[in-house]
């Protein structure tokens, strides 16, 4: 027990850049994270994307949900608005993702310790669809409020510098 609420301030944590993807033309898309709260039972996230990112399908270490604050992102074939409410049960997948025209703002909350995980084929497919795109994963700097109880190695589907 913590004794009452825990109550963070989103100016209050550290933004990292946790994926980024470079193109051909000079374009460059990324996603901006804040680790809010992590525990070894959950953890909540909120995080930015730039208008056209894409990500990899991908599942977390627990149930997850995903509410769409503001702009869209595609998850699979579905477009998710402002307002839409998406979740996953662990174990299992969803995605690629892709965000709108005008980037978007997600709130996230996984039971468990919420490490990401993605299979060969998954990262297969991402890269040979980044490749058709004119773009590639490119590097981004090591997570530094990763607690010990989160996953092994290195939770990001990229290169890191």
């Amino acid at each position: 027990m913590l004794g009452g609420p825990v109550i963070v301030h989103l100016d209050d944590v550290k933004e990292q850049e946790v994926v980024r993807v470079e193109y051909d033309d000079g374009r460059v898309t990324s996603i901006h994270e804040r680790f809010v709260v992590q525990t070894p039972r959950m953890l909540s996230f909120y995080n930015k994307w730039d208008p056209g990112m894409f990500s990899l399908k991908h599942g977390h270490q627990g149930d997850h949900i995903v509410f769409v604050l503001e702009g869209e992102v595609t998850v699979g074939d579905v477009p998710c608005r402002k307002g839409s409410h998406i979740f996953l049960m662990h174990g299992d997948t969803f995605g690629p993702w892709e965000a709108g025209p005008n980037g978007c703002e997600l709130l996230g909350i996984v039971a468990g310790e919420g490490s990401a995980f993605w299979s060969d084929q998954d990262m297969a497919d991402y890269n040979a669809e980044l490749a058709r795109r004119g773009g590639k994963m490119a590097a981004v700097p090591a997570l530094t409020t990763r607690p010990p109880w989160a996953g092994k190695g290195n939770p990001l589907p990229g290169p890191v510098k």
